[in-house]
């Protein structure tokens, strides 16, 4: 007789539990709430979540912004704990979570009081603290009600130690994930009926051909499929909706972000042990969780106050546009976030890279339009690069373009699979350079000039970056291991807002700091 597993997985909620992107206060398809109105609870069914949860929202953003004592108002009952994010996972009844890396952008006690309050028991075999404080074990054995004897593994993407503050990563035992995986699935040998790994990772190779689509070991999935033999690996990370398929040795999903679905899969294990999949995407179309509403308003209701805030005044908006088309312009919101990155930081040079999904900035700016326009967590590192790996730098971001079959300048490939990385193009202020895309790659920056003059290949120039891109993620690195000559720990969003207040009528720099020629 056949038995059946169910599972509802979620990954890269991002802190969005209510039905809003937070750029207005519409109603939308999205939110945790949602999606966990339609949870089924039984005996054999699993509630899973592929992590990057306590971090990327405006409520990620204030919550963390608060007090202690500010924080434990935040609910409408402490009977479910003090954390929101918490007490949201709870409600929604979910038993088996793994770490993202965005998780431990707020630290490691931010990452306890987080999972100390959890009712899921975390898995992640490749990462633990030092001090032993987090409640993380590397896999779990869960026997469902029909009998049938699960085997679970977590883990997350080793880039944790690339990204990270080294504050927090000095805290913590990060290793590569797929020797981790393979310890911890031999420890499972024999235990259960049914393998299932939850990796925040995503896919290095074509699903369809295999095609290997870049060199990077931040996401292994596809290698792990090929190496291991898990028989469901839940994946995540990429942010790139996979309903389910088979690839290699295992059958793989994938949810998008923000919670606008969650992945439904179904295990059947034949007598003799055979297994069949389905699965689906399930979009959150439904009433959100009316407990979980309830307990959260206090702090949704604060959050929305605080969006509404006005910030300041800009002498024109500054539209988000589309992203080829400002790459090749150039982009007043650009050059803005870069202004204010050179007056904190006293570089010579500052860079920003826009996100996927940009709002855009009107004349009077409240506190929402800058979080939804710049929705990251970073600070920023001020480097001392000489003028050759300037312009290495600049390469990079120039393979940005590309040339279609009608001659046409497009976006590279690179930059758009296996997934749109739109916030790996930088933008430059400060210095004015030329991109040629009708030369080869890494032959397109025909000239660098500061302050008048062509910059020499072993002039130093200071140089403003963000914490992601000082880790050389995106392909860049020739900035990794260079001198840094500031530390900034200041968050960007929280120093546009500052600038804004501080400044009450702003001239916005349009300037068009790099040609391009097509």
């Amino acid at each position: 007789m056949s038995k059946t597993l169910t599972i509802r997985y979620t990954s890269d909620t991002h802190g969005y539990l209510f039905p809003t992107s937070y750029a207005d206060r519409q109603d939308r398809p999205m939110g945790l709430m949602k999606l966990a109105s339609e949870f089924p609870h039984d005996g054999n069914t699993l509630i899973i979540d592929g992590g990057d949860t306590i971090q990327g929202s405006p409520m990620t953003n204030l919550y963390h912004r608060l007090s202690a004592g500010e924080q434990h108002a935040c609910l409408a009952s402490d009977e479910r704990g003090t954390n929101p994010f918490a007490a949201m996972m709870n409600l929604a009844g979910y038993q088996f979570v793994t770490l993202g890396n965005h998780d431990f952008n707020n630290g490691v006690d931010a990452l306890h009081d987080y999972l100390s309050q959890l009712d899921a028991l975390c898995l992640c075999c490749n990462i633990r603290d030092r001090e032993g404080r987090l409640p993380i074990a590397p896999y779990a054995v869960h026997q469902l009600e029909n009998g049938l004897r699960v085997g679970l593994v977590g883990a997350c993407t080793h880039y944790v130690t690339r990204w990270e503050n080294p504050a927090t990563t000095a805290k913590l035992i990060i290793e590569e994930p797929v020797s981790a995986c393979a310890q911890a699935l031999h420890a499972l040998r024999g235990q259960c009926d049914v393998t299932v790994l939850i990796y925040h990772g995503g896919f290095e190779c074509d699903l369809e051909t295999g095609r290997l689509l870049t060199d990077s070991t931040e996401n292994q999935a596809c290698r792990i499929c090929r190496e291991l033999d898990f028989d469901l690996v839940l994946t995540g990370h990429q942010h790139i909706p996979v309903a389910g398929q088979q690839f290699a040795n295992s059958f793989v999903v994938q949810p998008g972000y923000r919670a606008p679905h969650c992945c439904a899969v179904t295990v059947t294990v034949e007598e003799d042990g055979r297994k069949r999949f389905e699965s689906a995407l399930l979009p959150a179309q439904c009433e959100p969780l009316a407990a979980a509403a309830a307990l959260l308003a206090p702090l949704e209701e604060r959050v929305q106050r605080w969006l509404d805030t006005p910030a300041g005044r800009l002498d024109h908006a500054l539209d988000a546009g589309n992203h080829l088309d400002k790459a090749l312009h150039g982009s007043d919101l650009m050059n803005f976030i870069n202004t204010v990155e050179l007056e904190l930081s006293g570089a010579q040079v500052a860079t920003c890279a826009p996100a996927n999904e940009l709002k855009g900035l009107p004349e009077s700016v409240t506190i929402r339009d800058v979080v939804s326009t710049y929705i990251y967590s970073n600070t920023l590192v001020v480097l001392e690069l000489t003028g050759r790996t300037l312009r290495r730098y600049i390469e990079r971001s120039a393979a940005y373009f590309d040339h279609d079959a009608q001659g046409n300048v497009c976006i590279s490939d690179e930059f758009l699979r296996p997934k749109v990385q739109h916030y790996n193009y930088d933008y430059f202020s400060g210095i004015d350079y030329v991109i040629d895309t009708r030369r080869p790659v890494g032959q397109r920056a025909t000239s660098i000039r500061l302050s008048g003059h062509e910059v020499a290949d072993d002039e130093p120039v200071s140089v403003c970056v963000s914490s992601y891109r000082v880790c050389g993620t995106g392909g860049y690195d020739m900035l990794t291991g260079q001198k840094v000559l500031r530390d900034v720990q200041v968050d960007v969003a929280d120093a546009i807002i500052d600038y804004i207040t501080h400044h009450p009528s702003i001239v916005v720099d349009t300037h068009r700091y790099c040609t391009v020629l097509t």
